[in-house]
C-alpha cells in the first residue's frame, strides 16, 4: 500500500469513528430482499412496494410484466460477493461477462449471445455511451451507492420513456440509492473500507442530505488501488494431448488506481419531480495482456477520464397527460501506451464528446389505453493523436411511437422507432469530407396474458423485437483493427414466456417463483469484435454474417422462514444456448468448417445458485457460479477447445450497535478451491482470493 492509500483511508475512516462516538440514531428495520419490483411509474420515478411476512419483507418482481426482466436489490444485492456491477450481474441468466481478469481488467456484458455493443446500459435512466468503440466497462461502477440492477430483454417494461430506451436488444438499468430518512433525521453517513487479495485498498464515503420537504441530495466517493498481482498456473497441451508447457506465473502489470466521485439532487415539485447528477472518473491501469507464445510480461498502460452532468424533469399536466425532459453533456479522455518498440511504440490519445436530448410525452386515451411520442437528438465527436485520423462526427435523431393496452388478462405493448444517422468524417490528410446516411424503421410488440381468471400467480408473456445498430468509430477508422466496409447489424427476437409466483404469510416457505423463457434471435451482418495481439485494447473488426441463436432460461427463487428469526433465501439460474455460425453453408467441413457451428466463447450450459442465510444480525452467503465448454472460435476444433469453468464463492456478515452507529464486518472468500481458469483465452483469472470489509452508518 503506498502512502496516499494510507492518508486517505485514515481521513475517511478516524473522523467517523470519532463521530460515532457522539450521535445515537434510530435502528432501522432488519430486512431481507430477494428481488425488486418494477416500476409502474415514470421513467425516472421510483416506488419501493413491499410485501410483509410477518418479520421478513420479500420483494417480488411484477407477475404482471410484460418484457422478461431480471433483478437484485437492496439486500440480495448486497448479500453477494461482488465487487462491482460486472461481478453481480454473473448472477443473471443468458449472460456471459468477457472478463480479463483481476480487479482493473476490462469486464463487458453480453447476453443472449446477442454481442456487447447491442446491450444499453443506463444509470439512473440515461445511457451510457462509448460512440469510439461501443464498450461500457461495468468494472469500473462500484457497488456501494447502487440500490438495484435489472435487466431486460428486449426493452424496459414500459412506454413513457426516451426514444433510446427502445434502441437496443437489452438493457441493463443501474440504479443509484436515493436518500431515505428516519423521522427527523436530516442526512445520512456511510463509510465502507475494503481490503484483500491483490494488495486491494478501497475505501468509500457516502453522504446523504435532507435540505427540505422536497430536496435531498447525495455525493458518493471511492478510491481503488491494487496492485493486481496473483499466481497462477499456465497448462497448455498438443493437438496430440502432449503438455506444451506448465508453468506457475504471477500476474504482471494489472494494476490499477482509480477515483470515482459523484454527486446527485433529487427533487420533487406540486406536479413533477426532477434530477441532476454530476460524476467524474479517473483510472490509470496496466493492460496485463494475452499470454502468447510463452509471453507472461506486458507493459501497456491505459488511463482513462470520464466526465458527464444528467438530468431530468417530469411534469404531471393533467391526470392523462404528462411529459419528460432529460439531457447530458459527456466528455471521455483516454490514453493508450505501449512502450515496447518491439511490438510498435504507441502513444495514442482519444477524445470523445457527446450531447443528448430528449423529449417525451405520455398521454391516456381511455383508462385502459396509454401512448406515448418521444423523440431524442445526440451528437458524438471522436479526436485522437494519430496521423491522418478521420475525426468523426455522427448526428443521430430517434423518434418513437408506443402504446399499452389493457383488456380484462391481456396487456399488450408494441413501439415503432424511427433511426436516423448523418456520419461525416475527415478523408486523411485532405479536406475530403465523407458522408453517409441511414434510417430504419423497427417494431416491437409484447404480449402478457393471465389463463386464469380468479388467480394472478400464473402469467404467460411473448415478444417480437427488430432492431439494428451501426458499427462504431472504431470498428470503421481504427488504425489497422477498423473496417470501413462493415454493413450494419440486423437483429430479430423472439421469446414465449411462463412465470409463476406465490406468496404464503404463515408455515416454512413464504415465497416461491419460477420462470421459464424460450427465445430465437436471428442476427444478420453480426459484428465481432476478436482480440488481437498482445493488449485487450486491440481488437479486429468483420461481419460473421448470419448467426442463429436458440436457448432456454428457468429461474428459481424462494424465502423461507425456517425458525423464528431465522431465513433462508435461495436463486437458481440454468441457461441453454445454442449459437450457430450460418454464413456460409459451403463452410462445412467437418472438422475446419464453421457452418452450423458455436460461434467463439458461447457455452451450451451456464448457471448459478445463490443462498443467504440470516439470523438477527449474522448473515452467510453461498454462491456458486457454473459456465459449461466452449470454443474461443467458430471453428470447433480440439486446439480451439475451452475447459467448463466454475467458482464457489462464500461471505459472512455481522452487524453491530455501539453509540448510534451502525457497524458491518464482512469476510469473503471467492474462487474458495482455487481453480485455474481462463473466461477469455489467455487471460487467466485470479485463483483463491479474500476481501475483509468494515462498514460504518449513521
Amino acid at each position: 500500500m503506498n502512502q496516499r492509500s494510507i492518508i486517505i483511508v485514515l481521513s475517511v475512516i478516524f473522523p467517523l469513528l470519532t463521530f460515532a462516538q457522539e450521535r445515537d440514531s434510530v435502528i432501522p428495520t432488519h430486512e431481507h430482499s430477494l428481488c425488486a419490483l418494477d416500476e409502474n411509474t415514470p421513467t425516472f420515478d421510483y416506488i419501493d412496494t413491499v410485501s410483509t411476512i410477518t418479520e421478513v419483507s420479500v420483494y417480488g418482481q411484477r407477475r404482471d410484466e410484460i418484457v422478461p426482466s431480471q433483478r437484485l436489490s437492496g439486500k440480495r444485492l448486497e448479500s453477494l460477493s461482488s465487487f462491482s456491477v460486472a461481478d453481480a450481474m454473473r448472477y443473471f441468466s443468458g449472460v456471459q461477462i468477457k472478463d480479463y481478469g483481476g480487479v482493473g481488467g476490462l469486464k463487458t456484458i453480453d447476453v443472449r449471445s446477442m454481442g456487447t455493443n447491442h446491450m444499453g446500459v443506463f444509470y439512473d435512466g440515461i445511457q451510457l455511451g462509448n460512440a469510439q468503440n461501443g464498450l461500457v466497462d461495468l468494472g469500473r461502477f462500484s457497488l456501494d451507492n447502487i440500490e438495484e440492477i435489472a435487466l431486460y430483454n428486449g426493452q424496459k417494461a414500459q412506454i413513457f420513456q426516451p426514444a433510446r430506451d427502445f434502441g437496443t436488444s437489452g438493457s441493463v438499468y443501474i440504479r443509484t440509492r436515493r436518500p431515505k430518512f428516519e423521522g427527523d433525521k436530516n442526512f445520512n453517513l456511510r463509510t465502507t473500507l475494503r481490503g484483500g487479495s491483490f494488495d486491494l485498498i478501497n475505501p468509500s464515503i457516502v453522504w446523504e442530505q435532507r435540505w427540505n420537504n422536497r430536496v435531498t441530495s447525495s455525493v458518493s466517493a471511492d478510491f481503488t488501488d491494487a496492485s493486481g498481482k496473483y499466481k497462477f498456473r499456465y497448462r497448455r497441451l498438443l493437438p496430440s494431448g502432449e503438455v506444451a508447457w506448465d508453468t506457475t506465473a504471477v500476474r504482471q502489470n494489472g494494476d490499477i488506481q482509480s477515483y470515482r466521485v459523484e454527486a446527485t439532487i433529487f427533487g420533487n415539485t406540486s406536479d413533477g419531480t426532477w434530477n441532476a447528477k454530476a460524476y467524474y472518473y479517473d483510472s490509470e491501469r496496466g493492460i496485463p495482456g494475452a499470454i502468447v507464445n510463452n509471453v507472461w510480461k506486458h507493459a501497456q498502460r491505459q488511463w482513462d477520464k470520464n466526465f458527464f452532468l444528467q438530468g431530468y424533469w417530469t411534469k404531471y399536466v393533467s391526470e392523462k397527460y404528462r411529459f419528460q425532459v432529460s439531457g447530458k453533456f459527456a466528455l471521455d479522455r483516454m490514453r493508450y501506451l505501449n512502450p515496447d518498440s518491439a511490438l510498435m511504440y504507441q502513444d495514442n490519445r482519444f477524445n470523445q464528446k457527446e450531447l443528448y436530448l430528449s423529449t417525451a410525452h405520455y398521454y391516456e386515451i381511455l383508462p385502459n389505453w396509454q401512448v406515448n411520442i418521444s423523440a431524442d437528438y445526440q451528437y458524438n465527436t471522436l479526436d485522437a493523436s494519430l496521423a491522418n485520423f478521420p475525426y468523426p462526427q455522427r448526428h443521430t435523431l430517434l423518434t418513437a411511437l408506443a402504446t399499452q393496452y389493457e383488456y380484462n388478462r391481456l396487456r399488450v405493448m408494441a413501439s415503432l422507432l424511427g433511426t436516423h444517422v448523418w456520419d461525416r468524417t475527415t478523408m486523411g490528410i485532405s479536406d475530403d469530407k465523407l458522408h453517409q446516411t441511414t434510417s430504419r424503421w423497427t417494431p416491437a410488440i409484447y404480449f402478457s396474458y393471465k389463463p386464469f381468471a380468479d388467480s394472478d400467480d400464473i402469467s404467460l408473456r411473448a415478444f417480437y423485437k427488430s432492431i439494428f445498430r451501426l458499427p462504431t468509430f472504431n470498428d470503421l477508422y481504427y488504425t489497422e483493427v477498423g473496417n470501413s466496409n462493415l454493413k450494419p447489424e440486423n437483429t430479430h427476437q423472439w421469446d414465449l414466456g411462463l412465470i409463476y409466483a406465490h406468496d404464503w404469510y404463515s408455515g416454512l416457505l413464504r415465497h416461491l417463483e419460477l420462470k421459464a423463457d424460450g427465445y430465437f434471435n436471428l442476427v444478420d451482418n453480426k459484428i465481432v469484435a476478436i482480440p488481437k495481439g498482445s493488449g485487450q485494447y486491440r481488437w479486429k473488426m468483420m461481419n460473421v454474417g448470419k448467426v442463429h441463436i436458440a436457448g432456454f432460461e428457468a429461474t428459481a427463487e424462494a424465502a423461507l422462514r425456517l425458525h423464528r428469526d431465522w431465513y433462508l433465501l435461495m436463486c437458481l439460474n440454468y441457461t441453454y444456448q445454442s449459437a450457430t455460425d450460418h454464413t456460409d453453408p459451403t463452410d462445412n467441413d467437418p472438422y475446419y468448417g464453421t457452418y452450423g457451428k458455436q460461434i467463439a466463447y458461447v457455452p451450451w450450459h451456464s448457471g448459478s445458485v445463490a443462498a443467504n442465510l440470516n439470523w438477527k444480525d449474522f448473515g452467510v452467503n453461498y454462491s456458486f457460479i457454473y459456465v459449461g465448454e466452449r470454443y474461443h472460435t467458430s471453428a470447433n476444433i480440439r486446439e480451439n477447445y475451452e475447459q467448463p469453468w466454475y467458482t464457489h464463492d462464500i461471505s459472512a456478515t455481522y452487524s453491530l450497535r455501539y453509540r448510534g452507529c451502525k457497524i458491518t464486518l464482512g469476510l469473503e472468500c471467492n474462487n474458495m478451491f482455487n481453480l485455474q481458469y481462463d473466461v477469455i483465452q489467455n487471460y487467466p483469472m485470479p485463483g483463491r482470493n479474500w476481501k475483509g470489509t468494515l462498514k460504518l452508518e449513521f
